[in-house]
């Protein structure tokens, strides 16, 4: 027998509110399994299950806020009993069967029909919306309480005065307010940034995406993600955790991607293992990411575990970005907007596409040399964006 605990999806929270189960007591769970879904200050998020079993127990309802490492439900490694088969009939005899009428027809319950969870029920009625419209996620095609925010979110609507399940703007910046904070107040930062010249890197992209489909077509973006992701294998010592008074460095590269939440707000879930992910496999992961987050559907195990964060500002028009590093990460990758700057190439003075690459790193866990190491390693990186 385990337990299943209220996780720590991130440095600034305390506590969380069970909003629903996905499982019931005496179904089979495997790892990897969607168990409940937790709401904190910064969202609500699928929490999963890392190990082999049967929910024996649920020990907290849905609704009940409790603090983190509270136990949820308890586990019982092994296979669900399967229940005892009634004894046959005694023995009858025979009798002339009776005309039976046939059956008066009826429609199965809503319930029944649709697989709707009552929590999901509860936020259908509250939002006006028509479960009849909404496709199922959950298991055997049940809707769950994001497959209502979802259709909210794809019809365009807000829900509610909060906006989208469990995301609450105020809480939200009070979430982001006390890790900053205590990022600030505790990690000694310094700041290093670089200007990278981005002209092969978009003669690439274009000629590359002149191949494709618009719907396959790359963002700049995931050449900047993938850049960051090798060069962390050159420069390890950014790529971790401050934990106990201490470095503990990561063996995989975990890149946390910053999204912007529409009506206010930031998230950074993790990309696993981004440095093994192929240029169209990171493609999708982000596209997913930017879907999830921005629809209650992020997985706990996304929001706990990344080793470093990127931020990009894209084309919204800062030059540079010196992000403030989330505890217990060690740094933080910024980039600006690409612009046209000046260069000397071949001896003369040219306008070249340029981003201005930042780091923000811990001097407790590594020094300048570091972090402009890694600058120098995402810059090589950048400059070969075949071999990404």
């Amino acid at each position: 027998m385990s337990d299943f605990r209220m996780p720590s999806l991130g440095a600034d929270m305390e506590k969380g509110t069970v909003v629903e189960w996905l499982k019931k007591p005496g179904e089979k769970i495997a790892r990897g399994d969607v168990v409940a879904v937790v709401e904190t200050q910064k969202g609500a998020f699928e929490v999963e299950i890392f190990e082999d079993g049967v929910l024996s127990e649920i020990l907290v309802p849905v609704g009940t806020e409790v603090p983190v490492g509270a136990v949820l439900a308890r586990i019982e490694s092994g296979e669900a009993k399967p229940l005892a088969k009634p004894a046959p009939p005694a023995p009858r005899p025979a009798v002339a069967p009776s005309p039976t009428p046939p059956p008066r027809p009826s429609l199965p319950s809503a319930g029944e029909r649709l697989r709707l969870s009552p929590a999901a029920a509860r936020r259908a009625a509250e939002l006006h919306v028509d479960p009849h419209s909404v496709t199922g996620s959950g298991q055997g095609g049940a809707i769950t309480l994001a497959d209502i925010e979802a259709a909210v979110a794809r019809a365009g609507r807000t829900t509610g005065e909060k906006g989208r399940r469990g995301f609450d703007p105020s809480a939200m910046r009070q979430a982001i307010a006390s890790a900053m904070a205590r990022s600030k107040r505790e990690i000694p930062h310094y700041y290093l940034s670089l200007p990278i010249d981005m002209s092969r890197a978009l003669q690439w992209l274009a000629a590359e995406n002149a191949r494709r489909d618009v719907e396959n077509r790359l963002l700049a973006g995931v050449l900047l993600l993938k850049a960051t992701a090798l060069a962390l294998k050159d420069v390890p010592e950014l790529n971790g955790f401050w934990i106990e008074g201490g470095p503990r460095l990561s063996t995989g590269i975990h890149v946390g991607w910053a999204i912007s939440l529409r009506g206010g707000g930031l998230m950074a879930p993790a990309i696993h293992d981004a440095d093994g992910k192929s240029i169209d496999q990171l493609m999708a992961a982000l596209r997913d990411l930017v879907v999830r987050a921005r629809t209650a559907r992020l997985r706990g195990s996304e929001m706990t575990d990344p080793t470093v964060t990127v931020t990009s500002l894209g084309e919204r028009g800062a030059e540079r970005v010196y992000g403030v590093i989330y505890p217990p990460q060690l740094a933080i990758v910024g980039f600006g907007a690409v612009r046209p700057a000046p260069a000397i190439v071949d001896g003369a003075v040219a306008a070249r596409p340029t981003v201005y690459a930042t780091v923000s790193g811990d001097h407790r866990a590594s020094d300048g040399v570091s972090g402009s190491r890694l600058l120098a390693a995402i810059d090589s990186r950048l400059q070969a964006p075949e071999a990404l």
